[in-house]
């Protein structure tokens, strides 16, 4: 699998982050994160981003506000802003990709579907500080084929 998960997938880690119901403006998800490279795990085959920073300044049962800037590595910077309901259903992220978010336990479930039959499911969890932040996920190729990551954030 190449790296064409790129932005939706990053994009994703930053929607995981964002709401549930049962949480409004307190949630653990609500604030600054950044990407901790040295504790995820890409998988095989797929380049690092350079850098992720992602804010979530509104994590409500109604709604969610987040903004993440991903660095390539080839050094050029990537912002995407996300506004959407939290409830579940898909919301339309880009020309070709949809998200959709749901409250599972203390964790986020999203799942992205793009272009080809490519898909991204990804459940998130903060540690008991509020300090880190981790998403595991499953990517999917149009062909069926499957790839495992984790994404490890820390609170800024």
């Amino acid at each position: 699998m190449t790296r064409s998960r790129g932005t939706t997938v990053i994009m994703g880690l930053c929607v995981a982050l964002a709401a549930g119901a049962a949480w409004a403006e307190s949630s653990p998800f609500v604030g600054r994160w950044h990407w901790n490279r040295a504790q995820s795990t890409l998988p095989p085959g797929e380049p690092s981003p350079t850098d992720v920073v992602s804010e979530i300044s509104r994590a409500d049962g109604s709604s969610v506000t987040w903004s993440v800037t991903i660095v390539t590595p080839d050094g050029q910077p990537h912002v995407v802003t996300l506004e959407a309901g939290a409830d579940g259903e898909s919301h339309r992220i880009s020309s070709d990709t949809t998200a959709s978010v749901r409250l599972i336990g203390s964790g986020l479930q999203t799942t992205f579907t793009g272009p080809a039959g490519r898909s991204d499911v990804q459940t998130c969890t903060v540690s008991a500080d509020y300090q880190k932040m981790t998403c595991k996920g499953v990517l999917t190729d149009g062909a069926g084929h499957t790839a495992s990551y984790v994404d490890v954030y820390d609170r800024m």
